[in-house]
């Protein structure tokens, strides 16, 4: 750097501790501008600033010059009362951290700071290490919904975690809240309870969200056990879960359900009638020729579409259809 910006930097880095609030907002913004590794620590020093402009543009800055060195203070910055200094910060770790901060995360998950603990268990998302189960482990049983919340959420996004009997009651929480991240966790996990656990969701929840997801780790599972769940669950007064649950069964094949299937054909909502045409496709089963081929005449014209894709897939059809279009050729 020559002499003269470097005199020039000094003048702002003297500028951002003047008493005037102006003064000290023109020059975080200039510093911000400059994004020099040399105004990281008086960027630092300006988060500790009374006013929350200056703070907001010094992490910013920060995030933008993106050195590690600032992870720590911009830790500190999730516990501020004001609501945009906490989500600034978070936005810019959640860019900045790495598997080498995860000890540092974990140390700072020990807080007794409510949003400092739910801003870092989603860090943890990103970097994924089973080294942190039991860390949050805790937080499943926390008293605060946000955290149980947060904390079945990242149970998610862990590497190598196949089971958690911990997570696995809280598809039964007092909150929708946690009930629905709850349902969603228990799709990537291989407890033996699971599928017992999630059906139950399915077809008792009073949350049609809750129930959607459930559906949704169902089709993830694709267990024939699920089989009579899903069957209900196709009769659901929310379309969401009526289509979250045709979907599921388009993995698990059983004839049983065939005639809750074509009477979904009927369904209000193309969405609907669209995932249980697929699903009847996948069956391929020659009763189900009649009402794939009246599904071509669907109003939504992705249904028919779908329906003709399906009709397709059943050997016998496909034959009558390639000699029906043989014969019309001739």
């Amino acid at each position: 750097m020559s002499v003269s910006a470097n005199s020039e930097l000094n003048q702002w880095l003297e500028m951002l501790r003047s008493p005037n609030v102006n003064d000290r907002l023109v020059a975080a913004k200039t510093l911000q501008h400059l994004g020099d590794d040399e105004t990281i620590d008086a960027l630092i020093n300006a988060l500790q600033d009374e006013h929350i402009a200056v703070q907001k543009i010094a992490i910013s800055a920060l995030w933008e010059i993106a050195n590690p060195v600032a992870i720590p203070a911009l830790i500190q910055c999730l516990s501020s009362a004001d609501l945009e200094i906490r989500t600034e910060a978070a936005s810019a770790l959640n860019e900045l951290v790495t598997q080498d901060d995860l000890f540092l995360l974990l140390d700072k998950l020990k807080s007794s700071d409510i949003n400092t603990q739910l801003n870092i268990l989603v860090l943890l998302r990103k970097i994924h290490d089973i080294q942190s189960l039991s860390y949050i482990l805790p937080f499943l049983e926390s008293d605060n919904g946000e955290l149980r919340e947060a904390a079945v959420t990242t149970l998610r996004y862990i590497n190598q975690l196949e089971k958690c009997p911990q997570a696995l009651d809280l598809v039964f929480d007092e909150s929708s809240v946690v009930r629905r991240a709850a349902a969603l966790t228990l799709g990537h996990l291989q407890d033996r309870e699971v599928i017992t656990k999630l059906s139950h969701t399915l077809t008792n929840d009073s949350d049609w969200q809750v129930r959607r997801n459930a559906a949704q780790s169902l089709a993830i599972h694709a267990n024939s056990q699920a089989i009579f769940a899903l069957e209900a669950a196709l009769g659901d007064e929310h379309w969401q879960v009526r289509k979250a649950s045709a979907q599921a069964l388009q993995k698990i094949t059983d004839v049983q359900v065939m005639p809750q299937l074509i009477q979904a054909l009927a369904d209000e909502y193309a969405d609907v009638r669209k995932e249980a045409v697929i699903a009847l496709g996948n069956l391929a089963h020659l009763d189900v020729i009649i009402p794939l081929q009246q599904a071509l005449d669907d109003p939504d014209r992705e249904v028919a579409i779908q329906a003709q894709r399906a009709i397709n897939k059943i050997p016998t059809a496909k034959e009558e259809n390639t000699f029906l279009t043989q014969s019309n050729a001739e």
